[in-house]
């Protein structure tokens, strides 16, 4: 009888089953449990079904051979109670990855004890003895297959030896007939599964791929996605010559903000920047956090009077802006802004910005100031 879990995501390495072997006897908790568990109800499923439909194949050969009523009793409860034995013997486990394993591996010696009470009628035994060797690669490659399969062997022996070592390869028809479902329904089930859990994996890389560019506080691009706008907007600029203006922006007297009121008023300070950035942006710019207090506007099309005009925007709307735990505090912010040139780098452009905020602090703070003249910063 056969078994089955195809979750690449949950599924086993050599050395993750290495791992499961030498770990101590520490109940697993919290997160790590719940992923276990949902290993274990993975097997679950695929085993229900692998066994129901080892039951039609097996039970064709011992109509067959006319079996006593032992072997058919022994049959029926491989098949309809062993499953929800081994879940409940995984799911109580302290360990359920582990004791999970555990019931692959009986299930293993179970395929062997049904082979050799077939007589190795050919064509169930070998469907038996590959679909328990798919199960076992599907959950932990081939490290998990060698003593699986080794198990496998061993019990067939035994059994076989037991019995008499009687043999009857023949496979009749009716018993052709009886392995169909077995070999069409469960490879079908098999593939479907892997089908799905291939799709979340793929929103879960996704996911983490987000993550990776995403700055975990406010939402926005971090450090690292910002520079890769930065530098997109620099060979965009380099190829068509039209214009782009990056704009380095930080909070006036941040430090003080988080030494007065604290680091929760503070991050929420840095959540409404960033809220009141995305709403003064159009959907062609890019808005990022740099690090720290700092933020980066990424505007393309747009020249230094018109960078300009969007920081005035910016500096108004977070004048309006008030903060329930803090009713005194008013946030207020400085910009440097460089024009787009195709003769500098990315670090050329940001140390332009960068230098035009440095001005625009020293000039008083709450300004705008640029790396070429536009008349007076506002």
């Amino acid at each position: 009888m056969c078994d089955c879990c195809a979750d690449h995501s949950a599924s086993l390495r050599d050395d993750d089953l290495a791992e499961i072997s030498a770990s101590g006897d520490h109940p697993v908790q919290g997160d790590d449990r719940v992923r276990q568990m949902r290993f274990v109800r993975r097997i679950h499923w695929m085993r229900t079904l692998g066994l129901a439909l080892g039951f039609v194949c097996v039970a064709s050969v011992l109509q067959l051979h006319q079996s006593s009523i032992g072997w058919w009793i022994a049959l029926a409860v491989n098949a309809f109670a062993w499953p929800h034995v081994a879940w409940l013997l995984a799911a109580r486990s302290a360990h359920p990855t582990r004791s999970e394993i555990r019931n692959l591996m009986i299930d293993s010696a179970l395929g062997g004890v049904w082979i050799a009470v077939m007589q190795f009628n050919l064509l169930p035994s070998v469907v038996l003895a590959t679909m328990l060797s798919v199960d076992k690669v599907g959950v932990g490659g081939m490290r998990l297959l060698a003593k699986t399969s080794a198990l496998l062997i061993v019990a067939c022996g035994v059994t076989w030896a037991v019995l008499g070592l009687p043999v009857q390869i023949a496979t009749p028809m009716d018993v052709m007939l009886a392995c169909l479902p077995l070999l069409a329904i469960y490879p079908l089930a098999i593939g479907n599964a892997t089908y799905s859990l291939a799709k979340r994996l793929a929103r879960q890389n996704k996911r983490l791929d987000e993550l990776g560019r995403t700055d975990a506080l406010t939402g926005l691009a971090n450090r690292r996605q910002c520079l890769a706008l930065v530098e997109s907007e620099l060979a965009r600029h380099r190829r068509n010559g039209r214009p782009a203006v990056l704009v380095i922006l930080d909070i006036d007297h941040f430090k003080s903000i988080n030494d007065r009121y604290g680091h929760p008023i503070g991050d929420e300070v840095l959540c409404k920047v960033a809220k009141v950035l995305l709403e003064s942006s159009r959907k062609s710019d890019s808005v990022a956090r740099y690090g720290g207090d700092e933020f980066v506007i990424m505007l393309p099309e747009t020249t230094l009077r018109g960078a300009e005009e969007a920081s005035r925007r910016i500096r108004a709307k977070l004048e309006a802006v008030s903060f329930e735990r803090a009713p005194d505090l008013h946030c207020t912010v400085s910009l440097g802004a460089a024009e787009a040139s195709a003769q500098m780098d990315v670090d050329a452009w940001v140390r332009q910005a960068d230098d035009a905020l440095y001005r625009a602090k020293l000039a008083g703070r709450n300004r705008f100031e640029a790396a070429a003249p536009l008349g007076a910063g506002s």
